[in-house]
């Protein structure tokens, strides 16, 4: 084999030089990592989730750690679309991995202005859509939990853009195989998962939550076993590639999840521990495949032996 193995991925319509992205909400507008990582070395970059309109989040305290993870309860705070478009937008369309930029609404309809308005802009390869949002329409209820409003959302999304479409799959849910089924006949050309585990955490001297918003979303190692058995039981029904998502810290992390399906992964809560884990794990997947004399990160895909 070649002293040099192939981290080159295809998720089906786009291409990346290899198969670690970041997490959104985990890397800011990667601006902000600029000084710790080498951000042209990333297989692409995904932004903080984006709304039509500048949103504050929930206040503090947001951020509580955990064993082995941390909860969040941020509240998608951003800068909203105009801002990032003419603020962040500059300095990430200079680099050179793609730009995928997560989105999320209330409505359904925020999601399709939002497609549209990123379909305008060239130098955005995809769009990541979030759909653990509560659906105000529907009374709370999140989209990404009912197979019927994940396919309507995905597919007004769709029929906005001709970019790469992912669509982020919420682990809260009792069958993740029945939206992933939805989001994929709705258009989607990949599916990341997962996303955060609704969870909480309390101090037991003042009996109250330990954030503000009571709940938040669990990250980080503690998932890692959950995330593994959604992306493998994904894997065997899905007909286009899955990005990994779920406590990824390290290279032999990234490698379990490319063995249980994933085409690429994303490193999130792992980016607060180490600022340059990216590229540890890209040198870490890279030292694998020259020690066992594998030629490409492609071969390893979905080879686990039950």
């Amino acid at each position: 084999m070649s002293k040099r193995p192939d981290l080159t991925v295809d998720l089906g319509g786009l291409r990346l030089q290899n198969p670690v992205l970041t997490a959104s909400g985990t890397f800011g507008y990667a601006r902000e990592f600029e000084h710790l990582v080498d951000l042209n070395r990333l297989g692409a970059i995904i932004v903080k989730g984006l709304s039509l309109a500048p949103t504050k989040g929930n206040p503090p305290p947001r951020i509580a750690e955990t064993p082995c993870g941390m909860l969040n309860a941020i509240g998608l705070e951003n800068v909203g679309i105009e801002a990032f478009v003419n603020d962040k937008l500059p300095f990430l369309q200079a680099l050179s991995p793609p730009l995928i930029v997560n989105i999320y609404g209330r409505l359904e309809d925020d999601y399709t202005r939002l497609a549209a308005r990123l379909e305008e802009v060239e130098a955005i390869a995809g769009i990541e859509v979030n759909i653990s949002c509560p659906n105000v329409k529907a009374g709370g209820m999140a989209f990404g939990v009912d197979p019927q409003a994940a396919f309507h959302v995905v597919q007004s999304v769709r029929k906005q853009t001709s970019k790469f479409l992912v669509v982020k799959l919420s682990p809260n849910v009792t069958d993740i195989t029945e939206i992933a089924r939805a989001v994929e006949d709705a258009g989607a050309d990949c599916l990341s998962l997962i996303n955060t585990l609704t969870a909480m955490a309390i101090d037991i001297e003042t009996r109250r939550p330990r954030l503000a918003n009571i709940t938040g979303g669990l990250s980080g190692p503690a998932i890692k076993p959950v995330a593994l058995r959604m992306v493998w039981q994904v894997a065997r029904i899905a007909k286009v590639p899955i990005i990994g998502i779920g406590g990824i810290m390290t290279a032999e992390d990234a490698l379990e999840f490319f063995i249980a399906g994933a085409s690429a992964i994303q490193v999130g809560t792992a980016n607060f521990v180490n600022p340059h884990v990216t590229t540890d794990i890209i040198d870490g997947i890279k030292r694998f495949l020259l020690e066992k004399g594998i030629s490409s990160v492609g071969e390893l895909v979905g080879t686990l032996e039950t």
